[in-house]
């Protein structure tokens, strides 16, 4: 194979990004084939904007047994992400599915069974890994330098969206359409992210408020608390009601802290070990020597498009993955905990009870009384979000 085929279901405002990289060449050993929608006005917009190379499809299942895709992209409202993928993958195509993996841990977690048996390239669109500042962080905690975990604390309050933006689709911030709000939409990216750096929490208890900024009925501020294995403790802390918000992760370990914030990393690096330096300093109050360093954080965020390279390179040259498709279900783990103990107000344990968190989603579903606004019909444009 000299070239992967790929065929996109979902020509929204991420699908439609995607397939204007994958038709002007922006992923080598690419190329954009197919197109499917539901939407015959996407569809149009498709053929416009793509021209009559590109062979447009109103059903998936006829799109993936065409024979004129080796791989798909699943860039569809969240529910639908697991059962389009797991077809893909039953069919013998290779499979990138956006962010998030899912809705709930339990259909991930057969879509993650299903990859497990095929043969084939299983990605997750989890593009903030291919950040130079978040690859120097992952660099820096796992050379051991920051040594073991002690705390965390991520506050990521800039995910400002305004009622348009909520109002530009109907299947947006509902438990019926989109099964959660800043958690299952914005966050994917901080929680794969936080996973990455420190590891799944043992358990977490969460204060979610549903509607506080927006007409929704959906989450859109949340503070959570979180326990590791070894004592760690962690704090996340996110909306999208704040302006002009924050992004400021704060990591601290045995040999000191590492902070970002605003595309800066400095490493706050103690000379010795802070447990080490407690229990044999014979002074009351001296604090350990500590070196400032700036971790220079250079090369290009290539974001989606990196993904998508990785995901061509993996299928013709074998070359690892961005982020592995089954990794997807770490992040969801850590929502549906901090959903689950908001609506049971109490700690939830990690791995999250999936029959619980399940009935807990359909009863929001079964009892949602929230009357959406009709959507403008018009695919948003996704230009400034990443």
């Amino acid at each position: 194979m000299e070239k992967v085929r790929i065929g996109l279901i979902g020509y929204g405002g991420m699908g439609s990004n995607h397939c204007g990289v994958l038709s002007k060449g922006g992923v080598p050993g690419g190329e954009l084939t197919a197109v499917c929608d539901i939407d015959p006005a996407r569809l149009d917009a498709a053929k416009k904007n793509l021209g009559d190379g590109v062979k447009l499809f109103s059903d998936a299942d006829t799109m993936i047994a065409s024979g004129c895709v080796d791989a798909v992209m699943v860039a569809t409202p969240h529910y639908d992400h697991p059962p389009l993928t797991i077809k893909a993958l039953n069919a013998g195509l290779h499979a990138l599915c956006e962010k998030p993996a899912g809705v709930y841990t339990k259909q991930v977690r057969e879509m993650n069974e299903i990859a497990a048996k095929s043969d084939k390239v299983f990605a997750v669109m989890f593009n903030q890994r291919c950040r130079p500042a978040h690859i120097k962080l992952k660099e820096l905690i796992d050379s051991g330098e920051l040594g073991e975990l002690r705390r965390c604390c991520w506050i990521i309050t800039d995910w400002f969206r305004t009622q348009y933006y909520y109002d530009s689709g109907g299947w947006r911030a509902t438990w019926k359409g989109e099964g959660g709000g800043v958690l299952l939409n914005q966050c994917p990216h901080n929680l794969d992210l936080w996973q990455w750096f420190c590891g799944v929490p043992k358990r977490i208890r969460a204060f979610c408020d549903f509607g506080k900024f927006h007409d929704i009925e959906v989450e859109d501020s949340v503070t959570a608390y979180a326990e590791y294995e070894n004592g760690a403790t962690g704090v996340f802390i996110t909306t999208t009601g704040e302006a002009p918000g924050t992004n400021r992760l704060e990591i601290v370990g045995d040999r000191g802290k590492a902070i970002l914030e605003g595309n800066k990393l400095t490493f706050y690096r103690t000379t010795v070990g802070v447990d080490e330096w407690l229990n044999t300093c014979q002074q009351g109050f001296k604090k350990p020597e500590v070196w400032n360093c700036d971790i220079p954080v250079g090369g290009k965020d290539e974001g989606h498009t990196g993904v998508m390279k990785a995901f061509v390179k993996a299928i013709l040259e074998g070359e690892p993955l961005v982020a592995k498709g089954e990794e997807g279900i770490r992040s969801l783990e850590i929502s549906n905990a901090m959903l689950l103990s908001a609506w049971t107000d109490d700690w939830v344990d990690l791995p999250v009870c999936e029959d619980l968190y399940y009935e807990k989603l359909q009863e929001k579903i079964k009892n949602s009384t929230f009357e959406k606004k009709s959507s403008s019909g018009k695919t948003m444009s996704v230009d400034g979000t990443f």
